[in-house]
This record gives C-alpha cells, structure tokens and sequence, in this order.
C-alpha cells in the first residue's frame, strides 16, 4: 500500500501525527468464529484473513473481515488464562483496537509518547513473504488503545502471521463505505481530560461541544466534545455522564463495560435507504422513534432528495446544518451485554451529528433501558 498525502481541512488541528485513516477495529469476543459468522450474515462483510493454530498461533484466533474501507478484527482467546481472557470477562465483548493507518509509526509512536501517551509497545517490525509492516502502539481511555499501522511495504491480505481466509459463505454487502466516527464513552468527569489527550497528544482539534442542554431528555442527559483529526477522517466523539433524575445510556454503558471503551461505531453509506433495508431482512435490529418524529420533521430540516415514506417506514431519523443534511439510524446493542452498537450514517453535505436528533433518540434508548430495568 503506497503512502497517502491527504488534504487538511481543519486548520486548528495540529497533527503531530498525521493519519491516513482507520487502518481497522479489533473486537475481543467470547467466539470470534460465531462472531465472525454474525457480521459476514447480519452486515455484509466479507472473509479476509486468518491466524490460529493452523498459521502457527497457539495463544489466540483472529478473523479478519472487510467491507468497504472498513476492516474488522474479531479476536478470540485459545488458552484459560490471559490478557483477552481478562478483556472479554470485564468488559464483555467489545473494542479493544482502533489502528490507525500512519505513514511512520515509529514517529507517530515518538511524537505521542513525547507529549504523554503511555506506550502499549514501541515500533516493531513483522515481516514475511509479502513485505514487512511497522507498527506501534498506545493507551487512550479504559482498556482501549491505539495501534498505529505502517504498511505499504506490505502486499498481504492483512498483516504477517495472517494467512488468507477463503471461504465460499460470503454474502453480499449492505452498502457499508468506510469508518465515519466512533464515540467513546468516558466516567463522570473525564470527557476534558481525553478531549485534552487528543487535542495535546495527538494533534487533534474539537470541532463541537455539546452540554446537558442540548443532550437531554425529562429524565437523562450527557455530554460529549467531537476531536478531529487534520483532515477529517478520524472523528472521536467523547461523552460523559450528566446529572438527570434517572440513570442514563453512559451511565448504564459504564455500569455493563465496567469502565470507559468504545460505544459505537458509526459506518458510512451512499444510500441508507437501500441498506438499512437489508440489514433489516438480515435481521439487525434497529431503535424505534415514535411515529410523530416524522410529523414535522421536514419542518426542521427543510427540503430533502430522498421520499419521507421509506424512512419513516424504516426509522431513519434526519437532520441539517450549515453544510446539508444527514440521514442516521441506531442498531440496539449487538453484543450481550448493553454496550456497543452501530450508527448507519448518510451525509448529503452535513458535517455535524445530528444534533436535532438527540432528544428522539435519547427517548427511544429510554425506553429499551426501561425494558432491560436499567434506567
């Protein structure tokens, strides 16, 4: 894979540490083969790559999936005792990596280290027949970590020690293009000092702010901070409890998890219509907002390409700002545990996040913590 200049379009990052793009995301799960076999069947993504015993690996089993841009590591633990082991008996299923694609890790590596990251391991490089990869790594908040991935002295399927997974079960794509966010959910008080992590660490630059007043409901409420990257590509909302009478989504995510990690993953698409509908035949499972969301919505958001019909038919929420319009939808909980989801996300210009949205949407998780007795 051949370096990549890319263009910076928020002058207030400084990017010590510029970033390609999210290299992938590894989940560590309880069974990654039945893992695997939910995101091939339920969302599309396609057979990649393999490690286990059979490529010599006696400690852990990985599959490697892809859709798009978007690249999944679902990895599971093959002795009793370990680091995985004590992950997934924690935190449940859920986000341990997000690598991000760099030109240099060992300086990405140095100019974080530097500025106070804790390291996770420095530079290493692995290599076999199809090249070599170098690749370093980082704490940020919980147990989740940041691994940053140089790669294009490498032609491989992902990285050395994989081997390709060929399989005849693939199913076709939904429609997913590439990673457009993924939201972090912190304990009461620390969105500022992570936000401050990405800002001082990592050169990224806050492109919203928004408090208990604009994320609230009669009876929860959060905040959250956006940090991004120089040129957009990389987009980490942090939220943090707020006070409210009763307990909310971060709260009862903090609860479940035991701590700060990953609460959702927000993937892009060029036409939400067409695939939430087959996620949905697929048989993922999606929030339900009341039907009079849909009353006066296009009140509030103005004129829209798309026919109001199928998304009030399949729940798609919509919002506006300066730049154009979005078009989202939220999946329940997809592991046991009520922790992480996915965001299905359409931009038609809009740079923002649906801030119209949140009360909607707040009441509708409301309303399944109510069910789960967790409000």
């Amino acid at each position: 894979m051949e370096s990549v200049k890319t263009k910076k379009i928020f002058e207030t990052a400084e990017d010590f540490l510029p970033i390609n793009g999210t290299d992938y995301i590894e989940l560590y799960v309880g069974n990654a083969k039945q893992a695997a076999h939910y995101y091939k069947s339920a969302f599309g993504f396609q057979s990649v790559a393999y490690c286990g015993l059979e490529t010599g690996n006696k400690e852990k089993v990985s599959y490697v999936l892809e859709q798009g841009k978007i690249r999944l590591v679902l990895t599971s633990p093959l002795v009793k005792d370990g680091l995985i082991n004590d992950h997934i008996n924690l935190h449940g299923d859920g986000v341990k990596v997000i690598a991000l694609w760099v030109d240099d890790a060992t300086k990405a590596w140095e100019e974080a280290t530097k500025r106070g990251a804790k390291s996770y391991f420095s530079p290493k490089k692995d290599k076999d027949e199809n090249g070599f990869v170098i690749t370093s790594g980082i704490h940020t908040y919980g147990d989740t970590v940041h691994i940053f991935v140089e790669r294009y002295h490498y032609n491989g399927p992902f990285l050395p020690g994989y081997k390709s997974w060929n399989e005849e079960y693939n199913p076709p794509g939904v429609g997913l293009k590439y990673v457009d966010h993924m939201v972090g959910n912190v304990e009461w008080g620390e969105m500022n000092t992570w936000c401050e992590f990405y800002a001082k660490v990592m050169g990224f630059t806050q492109l919203v702010s928004f408090d208990d007043k604009d994320i609230s409901t009669e009876y929860t409420a959060l905040m959250s901070k956006v940090m991004s990257n120089g040129n957009g590509r990389i987009k980490f909302p942090i939220n943090e409890p707020a006070d409210g009478k009763k307990r909310s989504q971060i709260e009862e995510y903090i609860n479940f998890y035991n701590g700060a990690g990953v609460q959702h993953i927000a993937v892009a698409t060029e036409n939400i219509i067409e695939t939430v509908s087959a996620l949905r035949r697929r048989g993922v499972e999606f929030l339900h907002v009341p039907d009079n969301y849909y009353d006066n919505v296009l009140e509030r958001v103005g004129e829209i390409d798309e026919d109001l019909k199928p998304l009030r038919d399949l729940n798609i929420l919509i919002d506006r700002d300066d730049e154009g319009y979005l078009l989202q939808i939220f999946t329940k909980p997809v592991v046991s545990r009520p922790t992480m989801f996915f965001e299905i996300i359409q931009r038609k210009g809009a740079q923002s996040f649906g801030k119209g949205n949140f009360k909607a949407l707040f009441e509708a998780i409301e309303r399944e913590q109510e069910q789960r007795g967790t409000l």
